[in-house]
């Protein structure tokens, strides 16, 4: 088995010796190649030539935006016409702050368990076939949004080019004041999906292809439950920045088996589709990274187009 193991260097919770314990692991088990990330968008070039090399699987030692790059980088979208593109498996060891995608899909968030996870999955050969969600032609694995979420991860953007760590305590502080910032702009965001009437005035939506969306440290936050990387994708759109009823939702969103339901949420589980479109420009965030601002995204679900190596869900 031939494997290109890419790391990022500078993803928040990797440290040298979790680096040659995982490469150490890999190379008693497959013929290994180790890159490391330079700069951004150095994944999805190394994850390119992998596919060239038609190499049987990439590991990705890094957060969830590695990830992302990653698979942007050597997974065609549909509408190019991708019968003959190698498609190598995708392996993920958790190396950045919040590693939703491999906490969702059942990995470890712990670096040398998840490393001991990965080669046992190897000696089964067990894989998992699951869908990805397409925001116009770019890959998401478990979340996109528009609004106040994209505006969230813009400002840690900022912070981190600051030298400052993504930690849990500064999500949180940041959501925070970007909603205040948020709740004084007129909600102007209209969401269409496939069988329902369009929605108007909408503050922010989140575009999910998983549960849980993200986490609050050890805390799964719960937006779409029925939401699985087997199924279509969730929608969650607020239409109220009311301090009240944002406390009251984000209650459901945090209890254990939180089924978020409220007079101005606009929210479906399992849908094929999802348009958003708005006058202005507004924040899109892709996995957790600011992409920029639209007025106009379409997202898709793809079923059953990545196969990794993962636990299989019970």
């Amino acid at each position: 088995m031939r494997t290109l193991l890419i790391v990022n260097p500078n993803a928040t919770s990797t440290t040298p010796a979790t680096r040659d314990l995982l490469a150490h692991a890999l190379e008693s088990r497959t013929q290994l190649t180790v890159a490391h990330t330079q700069h951004r968008g150095h994944a999805a070039e190394l994850a390119q030539w992998a596919s060239t090399q038609e190499m049987d699987l990439i590991v990705v030692h890094g957060g969830d935006g590695t990830v992302n790059e990653t698979i942007n980088g050597f997974l065609p979208v549909p509408q190019v016409g991708d019968d003959q593109v190698w498609r190598p498996r995708l392996g993920i060891i958790p190396g950045g702050s919040a590693n939703v995608f491999a906490r969702a899909l059942g990995i470890s968030p712990d670096p040398v368990t998840a490393t001991n996870q990965l080669i046992d999955l190897l000696g089964r050969d067990a894989d998992r076939r699951i869908g990805l969600g397409l925001a116009d032609d770019r890959w998401f694995t478990f979340s996109a949004g528009v609004g106040l979420d994209a505006d969230v991860c813009e400002a840690i953007d900022v912070a981190r080019a600051k030298g400052r760590k993504a930690t849990p305590a500064r999500y949180l502080r940041t959501t925070v004041r970007q909603f205040f910032r948020a709740r004084r702009a007129d909600p102007r965001v209209t969401v269409e999906v496939p069988g329902h009437d369009p929605v108007d005035e909408v503050y922010y939506a989140f575009v999910t292809n998983s549960s849980p969306w993200t986490y609050l440290e050890d805390r799964p936050i719960r937006t779409n439950p029925g939401t699985t990387f087997e199924s279509g994708l969730g929608v969650f759109a607020v239409r109220s920045m009311s301090v009240t009823r944002t406390l009251l939702l984000a209650r459901q969103l945090l209890a254990e088996n939180g089924n978020p339901k409220s007079d101005t949420l606009f929210r479906v589980d399992d849908v094929p589709s999802v348009h958003i479109e708005t006058p202005e420009e507004i924040g899109l965030q892709i996995d957790g990274d600011f992409i920029g601002k639209r007025k106009m995204v379409h997202f898709t679900s793809v079923p059953g187009i990545l196969d990794v190596v993962a636990p299989k869900p019970s």
